[in-house]
């Protein structure tokens, strides 16, 4: 008797568990997105995109190329924008390698950096490791290291943590259109599907204007 009450004891708490760590999907069911309340403002007259990544996250490394083709064909008024995610401060340095990069004019090396860590293991968690390896790839160092501890770097990094706050980010890589609607690869069902999703969604809010 013991036996059997423990037992349905197990599923009860084995199906609490699924329901905590179930997919936030389910919230759009078929629509693979999630939508973002409260609405965040973004530019008028755009319709905005903004991608989630991290460096060191290896779904982010797939959907980066996927990310970049589609965003070429935008049309010229969906504005694009990337936003480097830092969960805890050992992610901090890599958040500030994107945004000296771009201070510096050298998003050539943003593909880059995702080969570094994921194909060749390169070690790049702290700022001796970055340096190290943007000097590898002919920058000055003297100029990325003022880029990397500027003022404007900085606060760039404040409000990517502003916005992956108030985003209710669970993870990355997420894409969010417009303010309003959020979507993954947990989502949307794989990387294509994501931007698949992302897609249709720009253009659901192109038509709506």
């Amino acid at each position: 008797m013991r036996f059997k009450l423990f037992s349905r004891f197990l599923i009860v708490v084995a199906a609490a568990a699924m329901t905590f760590f179930s997919p936030m999907s389910t919230a759009q069911g078929a629509d693979k997105y999630l939508e973002i309340s409260p609405a965040q403002p973004t530019e008028p007259g755009k319709t905005e995109v903004l991608e989630f990544f991290a460096y060191s996250c290896p779904h982010c490394a797939v959907l980066e190329p996927l990310f970049a083709k589609w965003t070429k064909a935008l049309p010229q008024d969906v504005v694009v924008r990337q936003v480097p995610v830092a969960f805890n401060a050992s992610m901090r340095p890599q958040q500030q390698l994107f945004y000296a990069l771009e201070a510096m004019n050298r998003m050539d090396l943003h593909p880059l950096v995702f080969q570094a860590i994921h194909e060749q293991k390169k070690r790049m968690f702290t700022k001796a490791d970055i340096v190290a390896w943007v000097v590898d790839q002919g920058v000055d160092k003297a100029k990325f290291e003022a880029a990397f501890d500027s003022f404007g770097v900085t606060s760039k990094t404040a409000r990517a943590d502003q916005l992956t706050t108030v985003y209710k980010l669970q993870g990355t890589p997420s894409i969010a259109v417009a303010g309003r609607y959020l979507t993954s690869p947990s989502e949307a069902g794989g990387y294509q599907e994501t931007i698949d999703v992302a897609d249709s969604l720009v253009r659901k809010v192109r038509t709506t204007k």
